[in-house]
């Protein structure tokens, strides 16, 4: 083997096992933060992340330090993570050792993932299908002489996981360019293969018509370097998966907080398989003395010594630093382009939501859109995404199989490799299996790269009840999202707000959940005709935060006033409520438009005038977001108070019945909000 190689790949080894050692030799001082380490992984990371270069996109996982340090990061730097300093060149002392994020022009890129234990697989996949799209539709840099690809990196533990059949199954669906690396030690923490899998992860593959797999000896540095070149070379040249299955020892601990001394049976066959010896003997056996070989070693263990003594004395975070980069800042921040363009004609509120991304698809290459039903047969449940495949082609607008976290996380990736995916779960009921991906990968992003990866996606999702959808397509679900902190969430009422908030969400950097309710879609509910608008211009954008103050109001001190805080349908049966009361010069309604961020000062401003406030929601009242609003105002504006702060809103119950008579029972409507506009105003 070429002796420049191997001499690389046994610096690397060394270094990885000496950071192992000093960990354990210092274990008192180090653990304070849990770490795990590389320890009879060495090999196959060194011999695969040696071949990597600054174009690929890699996905290590919490065991891959040696992979880290052969894309040329130093311990130091790997040091200043296990310290959780301020300096950290991956997350500013936010998140674990070896939990990596990383931009730099000449090494491999590594988007923001949580603690990978399966999760990052869709991530990953969603950049190969990135780079695809890419090729596909001209954009990409056409000064490579190496097309880039993806390396997702796994322990065999984590291919049990259902999300990892969503990647495998789209990335051989689709032929992406991406390497899945599954380091197989045989242990999950405590529980070993023979409880926790029917197959290994090569066994698993063959399933996946389109994935290639192989299995080798990962604690063999030459097999495994030979073994991965060939299979970057395919990759490179034809674009398509391979999984490598790589077997190695465990020989350190799961992690730092679980030892292995606890529970393992087999460390002395374990470390009969030490990758270390057997590359040692290849260098030997390569023409290298002795001599070499020790200086090789005893000078990474030097550096290792030396980098750890500089990073202890590493400054700290500040409490200040806590509040920086949960989000990068967005261009839109005043409403601007025309609102009513004179002449235009007013349309549903669906078809609102249609024009602005036919617009943004028709100027930026970069938009696509994917989800379920939306491609050019259906054009979407709801027709909010029809024409847009025939008009823009099927790989730019493309039906998904019913995985949503696929659908969700796979964001990150797209938006990882420049792109601005606008994607859809079906139905609000369908986003459960999506939040995994949308609170560990999508909202995390930002702030646990340390600003370094903002994930710039749009997500749709039709929500709310009307015409008997039954249990499974009338849910409400945004007091879970507002529970996501690091994304921002729409819930307009009319078409003009939905166009303006959906463009104003495409130039935001940031992810941004649009939330669309299915009964305004078409203002086929009595009393919603004023979801209907006039189609603002192309240029009109509604920026995050700012609600509306619909039927403002006066101060008056000879009636009294009240002021309705909502959003969606509940801005029309407020609106309708106070009509039919003959009151709405006594009650101004806030549409809040956004739930995050929140325009607080209107709120509190109207509130004041007021005296009084009912906050209207379709969800269950109980531990919502509508309530959690409502003791915010109260304690806010107490002393201005006249009556407590009331909300109405769904009944408290599991689900919404079929039954049109009990889903109307359940839900609000404008004859409830009147009652209890009433009982308010008479307190």
């Amino acid at each position: 083997m070429n002796k420049d190689i191997l001499k690389k790949g046994f610096s690397n080894l060394c270094t990885a096992k000496a950071m192992a050692e000093l960990y354990e030799a210092n274990f008192k001082q180090v653990s304070k933060y849990v770490h795990a380490t590389s320890r009879g992984h060495e090999a196959i990371q060194t011999a695969l992340g040696m071949q990597l270069l600054p174009q690929d996109y890699a996905f290590p996982y919490y065991r891959d330090d040696a992979m880290l340090l052969s894309f040329g990061l130093e311990p130091y730097d790997l040091m200043l993570q296990l310290l959780a300093k301020k300096a950290d060149p991956f997350s500013g002392g936010r998140t674990y050792y070896a939990h990596p994020s990383l931009k730099d022009d000449d090494k491999p890129k590594i988007p923001h993932q949580s603690s990978a234990t399966g999760m990052q697989t869709i991530p990953a996949t969603g950049v190969a299908m990135g780079m695809q799209y890419k090729e596909l539709q001209d954009l990409d840099d056409k000064t490579l002489q190496d097309l880039p690809l993806v390396v997702c990196s796994l322990g065999d533990a984590s291919v049990t996981e259902g999300e990892i059949a969503e990647a495998f199954q789209m990335a051989a669906l689709k032929q992406m360019p991406i390497l899945y690396l599954v380091q197989d030690n045989g242990w999950d923490i405590s529980a070993n293969a023979a409880e926790t899998r029917a197959q290994n992860a090569f066994e698993y593959a063959k399933g996946f018509h389109g994935l290639e797999a192989i299995s080798i000896d990962g604690a063999n540095f030459i097999e495994s370097y030979e073994a991965v070149e060939k299979v970057i070379a395919t990759i490179r040249k034809e674009r398509r998966p391979f999984l490598v299955h790589a077997n190695v020892p465990l020989l350190n601990h799961h992690t730092s907080g679980v030892r292995m001394e606890w529970y393992r049976d087999d460390l002395e066959e374990a470390r009969s398989r030490d990758p270390y010896p057997v590359i040692k003997q290849q260098l030997l056996d390569n023409g290298f003395t002795s001599e070499e070989v020790d200086a090789i070693e005893n000078l990474a263990k030097a550096k290792v010594q030396s980098d750890f003594e500089k990073a202890l004395q590493a400054e700290d975070p500040k409490p200040e630093d806590l509040f920086t980069n949960d989000f990068v800042p967005t261009p839109i921040t005043e409403e601007k382009g025309i609102r009513s363009p004179e002449g235009a004609d007013k349309v549903v509120m669906v078809d609102c939501a249609l024009f602005a991304v036919e617009e943004l698809m028709r100027k930026h290459k970069e938009c696509l859109v994917y989800g379920q039903d939306v491609g050019g047969r259906l054009g979407g449940v709801f027709r909010e995404a029809a024409t847009l495949a025939q008009k823009f082609g099927d790989d730019r607008v493309f039906n998904t199989p019913i995985q949503e976290a696929f659908i969700v996380g796979s964001t990150v990736g797209m938006s990882a490799v420049g792109l601005k995916p606008i994607v859809e779960v079906q139905f609000a009921d369908y986003i459960w299996p999506g939040l995994n991906q949308l609170f560990t990968e999508v909202s995390r992003s930002c702030y646990l790269s340390n600003g370094k990866w903002p994930v710039s996606m749009i997500l749709r999702v039709p929500i709310g009840a009307y015409g008997s959808g039954g249990p499974y397509h009338s849910s409400s679900v945004e007091s879970v999202i507002t529970n996501i902190r690091g994304i921002k969430i729409a819930y307009p009422s009319n078409g003009a707000d939905l166009k303006g908030l959906m463009k104003a969400a495409y130039y935001d950097p940031n992810p941004v959940v649009i939330l669309e309710h299915k009964g305004l879609y078409w203002s086929k509910v009595p009393g919603t005709l004023t979801a209907t608008s006039v189609e603002p211009s192309e240029d009109y954008v509604l920026p995050f935060g700012k609600a509306w103050v619909l039927q403002e109001i006066w101060k008056q001190e000879d009636v009294e006033t009240l002021t309705i805080v909502t959003y969606g349908m509940g801005v029309h049966w407020a609106y309708n409520a106070s009509g039919e009361l003959g009151m709405r010069g006594q009650i101004e309604i806030i549409d809040l438009r956004t739930l995050f961020p929140l325009d607080e000062d209107t709120i509190m401003t109207s509130v004041k005038k007021t005296g009084k406030c009912l906050v209207v929601t379709e969800e269950p009242s109980n531990n919502s977001f509508a309530r959690a609003l409502a003791g915010k105002i109260q304690e806010e504006c107490f002393k201005y108070l006249d009556a407590p702060v009331m909300t109405i809103g769904s009944e408290n119950m599991p689900a919404i019945p079929l039954n049109s008579i009990l889903e109307e029972t359940m839900i609000p409507s404008t004859e409830k909000v009147k009652e209890k506009i009433e009982r308010l105003l008479s307190y």
